[in-house]
């Protein structure tokens, strides 16, 4: 979208309104499914629950491992 320069206020007020023409949502659904195809998930969905730090700090490193591995 162009930057639009006013010298005044009323100006400004009167120049036309520009609307960006397609469905807001479509495009966000384009930009999100662009994005999944650049972006594919390498992480587990969810929430885990552990007992101690040791257990999640060890969770994460296997799956920072396994997220490291080029597919096969």
């Amino acid at each position: 979208m162009p930057v639009e320069r006013y010298r005044s206020v009323e100006e400004m007020n009167a120049a036309p309104i520009r609307v960006v023409a397609g469905d807001p949502f479509e495009r966000f659904v384009r930009i999100c499914r662009r994005y999944w195809l650049l972006a594919p998930r390498r992480y587990p969905c969810g929430v885990f629950r552990f007992r101690t730090i040791e257990e999640a700090q060890a969770a994460r490193a296997r799956v920072s491992r396994e997220a490291k591995r080029p597919a096969e």
